[in-house]
């Protein structure tokens, strides 16, 4: 797509995307501000998400950039977060569930529940959730979770999902990312079930930006980390295809590489038993009921 039509397309869309105040996030932000996109910054700490706002505006000379704060391991921010993006904007056509963290050691956080799986999966289901219906009403809309190649190493093990008994960060985090996987397959069944797909409709879309030079850094040695991983405006590339697309109402159910390209996932993926089961332990550990029907 052109630079001019992909700002024509982009000129009319409104974006949240999480985790905006740094790496991957930020670079998102900026692409998308750049192309003419209403951008709201999903910002835990006000200084950097006022610094960042003032950088891309500054940058890019749009000044439809807002930061709206959420701490996304606490459920009562979340939902304070979609309260205020519903109360200050009729429309939201792309979701891009970004923040994610790895935490050497388990913390758990005001609500009880282990962090990683709490920030990277547990927010984008509880806040994807509470924005579906303005969403609806504004499509064709999509929701963009940031997955990892990581999720070809997850194992979901339902009976330890909060790593109670056994903690690695590296098994958290993968399975963190699985989960992400899970979520949006599952997602686009429900949607597909109910009708809210299609033209005009919303999509359920997932990614891996490749292996990115971020302050959230995979716990192995810097020097191989800094020798194979790219830059966060490379690895924003496919969030930024995906919310620029010319249609979003397409794609249901897919998941894309850095590139950009469909791609399949790790087989477990499609297990849709453990999507289902994985989506009901969600729901129960966010106290959310999803207005989605199941797919089986």
């Amino acid at each position: 797509m052109s630079d001019d039509r992909n700002r024509s397309v982009l000129a009319g869309r409104t974006i949240l995307i999480t985790g905006a105040t740094s790496g991957i996030g930020r670079a998102t932000a900026k692409a998308l501000a750049g192309r003419g996109a209403t951008v709201i910054l999903g910002a835990r700490n006000a200084d950097r998400g006022e610094a960042t706002r003032n950088e891309i505006t500054n940058t890019t000379g749009n000044p439809s950039v807002e930061v709206r704060l959420a701490d996304l391991s606490s459920q009562h921010s979340i939902h304070r977060l979609a309260q205020a993006v519903i109360a200050d904007h009729e429309q939201l056509h792309v979701l891009i569930n970004n923040a994610g963290v790895i935490n050497p050691r388990r913390r758990e956080t005001t609500d009880g529940l282990e962090e990683t799986l709490a920030i990277n999966h547990l927010a984008p289901f509880l806040l994807t959730h509470l924005l579906l219906p303005t969403m609806r009403a504004s499509g064709p809309a999509r929701v963009i979770t940031v997955s990892s190649a990581a999720q070809a190493m997850g194992r979901i093990d339902l009976d330890d999902l909060q790593s109670s008994r056994r903690y690695s960060q590296q098994r958290a985090y993968n399975q963190s990312k699985l989960a992400n996987v899970l979520f949006t397959y599952e997602l686009a069944r429900r949607l597909e079930v109910d009708g809210a797909d299609g033209p005009g409709g919303l999509s359920a879309t997932a990614l891996e930006p490749g292996f990115v030079r971020t302050a959230m850094r995979p716990p192995f040695p810097f020097s191989l980390f800094a020798a194979l991983s790219t830059s966060a405006d490379t690895g924003a590339r496919a969030s930024v295809a995906l919310a620029g697309a010319d249609r979003l109402d397409t794609d249901n159910g897919f998941f894309f590489d850095r590139k950009g390209n469909p791609t399949r996932t790790t087989p477990v993926s499609y297990d849709t038993t453990l999507a289902g089961r994985l989506w009901n332990i969600s729901a129960q550990l966010t106290t959310h009921t999803p207005s989605l029907p199941d797919p089986a």
